[in-house]
């Protein structure tokens, strides 16, 4: 149990420390990757994204993702290897807590109808940190 209590707090440590990541879908049967702005809170993740995008229209035929997170060559090397599921979400206490006014250039606010948070599920982590044996969370 305390061990798998570290594990997390690495996994969200990583997370916090790390602003951007890779985030795949599924388009039909081949995979679809694209840089996007990361928020997390613990394991909780949170992805901010216009809701007329190809990403959404892929979610809604297939939930399933995939996150990279870590290693940009500069800073520390612990990669994270994310599975997870997306939920298309629009509550507004969340919208206005994650919103960024670097947004302004897509959205005319965090009420703008067309902004939406994707909540992601993660249901396994691979964590990998250098000079260390990876690391597995399940949910």
């Amino acid at each position: 149990m305390q061990e798998t209590k570290q594990l997390e707090k690495q996994i969200a440590d990583v997370l916090k420390s790390n602003q951007i990541c890779s985030f795949g879908t599924v388009d039909g049967n081949k995979p679809k990757v694209r840089y996007m702005a990361l928020f997390s809170e613990g394991l909780d993740i949170y992805l901010a994204t216009n809701s007329k995008t190809d990403k959404v229209d892929e979610l809604k035929n297939n939930d399933n993702v995939h996150i990279l997170v870590g290693y940009d060559g500069k800073r520390s090397s612990d990669i994270l290897q994310i599975e997870a599921v997306a939920e298309l979400c629009k509550n507004n206490t969340l919208r206005e807590r994650l919103w960024s006014d670097a947004f302004k250039a897509w959205f005319d606010g965090p009420h703008d109808p067309e902004y939406i948070i994707l909540t992601i599920k993660p249901g396994r982590i691979e964590y990998m940190s250098e000079g260390a044996e990876p690391q597995r969370w399940e949910r």
